[in-house]
């Protein structure tokens, strides 16, 4: 996707397996790994965004969608929470004719710790929401909203892009900035997080937040390294067999997690 030049994509290819020769470790997260490959590839291709014309698909897809999928739940709280989690199934790496059949299904959750998060948000409080892809802002506004009912949340997005996940201009292009309230960004285009190259004002909002909301699989992949404190909420589809053996569920289970 990044470039139609041969010699650019072999040359690309070649210097990711160096990076994975050089830097691969059972001690290391792979979201620092994958990050660093993303970036060899826009270095070599002069590409800063390769997902760009697949993600513009995926929002338009997911904005059409969005009113019918609506029409599914009713409303509160775990209605909400489900409208944000069917949009999980939006990845690059599926066709979107798969992704639209999906979300049009309704989901269960494979584990379900909702009721934690519900009786953590009514505590009130601060509550970081972490977007995933970019297709799904329009299904977590509801979600978000409910937060803002009890607690202090902040919309977290990246700030330039890296695969098909939101970025701040996502959410400006969207039409519904001004709906969103308080929106920052990670300070660094990685898959879900690498917190020791995030921004300082992340830094800070993520050590005082009382809880994490994070969507997708990168940021259970980078956060579920972390010792779990019961602060972190993870809200995903499970799209992928270690992300999956790892939570202990079937592949493509939707999960609803507190950890």
């Amino acid at each position: 996707m990044a470039t139609p030049d041969t010699l650019l994509r072999q040359t690309a290819i070649e210097d990711g397996i160096k990076v994975l020769d050089n830097e691969f470790s059972y001690n290391q997260i792979s979201i620092v790994i994958a990050t660093r490959i993303h970036e060899v590839i826009k270095e070599v291709t002069g590409n800063p965004d390769p997902y760009q014309a697949m993600k513009a698909r995926e929002i338009e897809v997911a904005k059409e969608l969005y009113p019918e999928t609506r029409l599914q739940y009713k409303g509160g709280f775990r209605d909400y929470l489900k409208l944000a989690a069917t949009a999980n199934t939006i990845d690059f790496f599926k066709e979107l004719g798969e992704v639209v059949e999906d979300i049009r299904k309704p989901i269960d959750f494979t584990i379900d710790d909702s009721c934690y998060l519900e009786g953590k948000l009514r505590d009130g409080g601060k509550v970081l929401y972490l977007a995933d892809n970019a297709g799904e802002v329009y299904f977590d506004l509801p979600l978000l909203n409910y937060m803002r009912r009890f607690a202090d949340a902040t919309y977290v997005v990246k700030p330039s892009p890296v695969q098909n996940d939101a970025t701040l201009e996502d959410v400006r292009n969207s039409g519904l900035e001004s709906e969103f309230g308080k929106v920052i960004t990670t300070g660094i285009a990685s898959p879900g997080i690498n917190l020791s190259l995030a921004s300082e004002e992340f830094k800070h909002e993520f050590e005082s937040a009382d809880l994490i909301f994070a969507k997708g699989m990168g940021y259970y992949e980078s956060l579920s390294e972390l010792p779990s404190k019961g602060r972190v909420f993870y809200c995903l589809k499970a799209k992928c067999e270690p992300v999956a053996d790892s939570l202990g569920v079937p592949l493509d289970s939707y999960v609803a997690v507190l950890r």
